[in-house]
């Protein structure tokens, strides 16, 4: 679609929505705002959150280093705790010291990130989790505002973090985001792509999650080689699923089987000319599969006329009730070796100031441990890219205590920054405006204006 097409469809869809009135259904809204957005889009940009299912532990994430933290932390899992001598040469050295002289230390499984944080290409989001408003303890106490369904629940945290509402949720925010630019791609189904099963976060109201897997395109059983070993009956079964039907269902399930047979021949097509990356990935390590598959994608975005993509990849295990000294630095040893990798081709491929990748998980685990942690809420992230301001903390360092100012109990953080928050900044920077953050995000407008971009892109 060119530019000029785009405006024209915006202005009719326009036009409609004038006569329509106050009873416009929200998703013609946002169709008709992510052909605005996709008119302005002329350069490229993906986000790329890496989901880590079963709830990160953030203690041993994350691991405050001075005196008196490291001493509480200490206090709080003495069976689990990381060493101080461990820690020393992993410690971060922010750019904008945090106040009262709070110090913080990567876990030595995640020493490969600290030169991307050294150098100014990844941040820290502290004490970040779902929230409908900001929110006090004080207000949690009281039960005085509202608060996300069904906290501290596996299934529902991980839909209220990725579209802000309980399991069943229809659409996520990244989805969200793809409505507004899927009318500028040149191939609308490269919008949203998710290389590791299916999320509610990228299903939008336009945009249709593509799910390929680690090596391509999904195939068409019957399709990808002749069935029965004769090429007739392939060509009678493709004219089968893809002809037009009256029946309402039926031709749903043939337009979306013809979508699916069309995007994988031209992603097939681009991804056979594309260049190759040299970066190595390491080997045995699912993540790294799928963000290697991501920047091959990437890679084919001239090809495909694509402007704007997102991309979910994921990595499970993190729900360490049990073994967390065991099991947790396997998992993170994983992330950062596959997170490394996967910055270092978005720079072999000339685009890491165009790529923006991010970490969520349902909730963060409680500070306190034994053998394991439980579920908790608030949690430390990463955002990492060339475009980052990176080398900095953004957000609230927390009080490390059990049941202290900013947890509820355990080392159960209360998030002082909202998701709501988080996405808002990662939109801002994908070129969504202000005003339409407000229909993606429909939390934002709770949160004062200037609280809303946290800078860390």
């Amino acid at each position: 679609m060119t530019i000029n097409t785009s405006r024209r469809a915006f202005m009719q869809r326009a036009s409609a929505l004038s006569l329509a009135g106050a009873a416009t259904p929200w998703a013609l809204n946002l169709a008709a705002m992510g052909e605005a957005a996709a008119a302005g889009a002329t350069d490229y940009k993906a986000l790329v959150c890496v989901f880590l299912y079963g709830g990160n532990d953030y203690g041993n994430t994350l691991i405050p280093v001075d005196t008196a933290s490291y001493a509480a932390y200490q206090g709080m899992r003495p069976t689990v705790a990381y060493l101080a001598s461990d820690l020393v040469a992993t410690t971060l050295a922010p750019s904008v010291a945090l106040p009262g002289g709070r110090q913080y230390a990567l876990a030595p499984e995640l020493a490969p990130l600290l030169p991307l944080f050294t150098g100014g290409e990844m941040g820290v989001m502290l004490n970040v989790g779902t929230l409908v408003q900001p929110t006090t303890k004080a207000q949690y106490t009281a039960q005085s505002v509202p608060l996300p369904p069904k906290l501290f629940s596996h299934n529902d945290q991980q839909s209220v973090w990725q579209s802000q509402a309980p399991e069943g949720a229809a659409s996520g925010w990244g989805g969200r985001m793809g409505d507004l630019f899927v009318a500028g791609n040149g191939n609308a189904t490269f919008t949203c792509v998710n290389v590791s099963g299916n999320a509610v976060f990228l299903s939008g109201a336009t945009a249709v999650q593509y799910q390929v897997s680690t090596s391509g395109p999904v195939a068409f059983n019957g399709l990808a080689a002749p069935l029965f070993g004769s090429a007739a009956c392939s060509t009678a079964l493709q004219s089968l699923v893809t002809s037009p039907r009256t029946h309402l269902f039926e031709n749903e399930y043939t337009r979306v089987a013809t979508r699916s047979i069309d995007a994988g021949g031209v992603l097939s097509a681009a991804l056979a000319t594309a260049p190759t990356i040299t970066t190595p990935f390491p080997a045995g390590n699912a993540l790294a599969d799928q963000l290697k598959f991501v920047a091959r994608m990437i890679s084919t975005a001239a090809t495909t006329s694509t402007k704007r993509q997102v991309f979910f990849v994921s990595i499970g295990g993190f729900d360490t009730h049990d073994g967390l000294a065991s099991i947790h630095p396997g998992l993170l040893t994983t992330v950062a070796d596959a997170l490394t990798a996967f910055h270092q081709s978005t720079i072999e491929l000339g685009v890491a100031s165009q790529v923006t990748t991010f970490t969520a998980s349902d909730f963060g685990r409680t500070l306190t441990a034994d053998d394991g942690s439980d579920h908790g809420w608030g949690s430390m992230h990463f955002m990492l890219g060339g475009a980052v301001n990176g080398g900095r903390f953004y957000g609230t360092a927390p009080v490390v205590a059990n049941n202290g100012p900013d947890d509820v109990g355990q080392g159960r953080l209360l998030p002082s920054t909202g998701v709501d928050q988080y996405a808002a900044t990662l939109g801002k920077w994908f070129g969504i405006s202000d005003t339409d953050l407000l229909t993606v995000l429909p939390n934002l407008g709770n949160y004062d204006p200037s609280q809303r971009n946290l800078g860390f892109v």
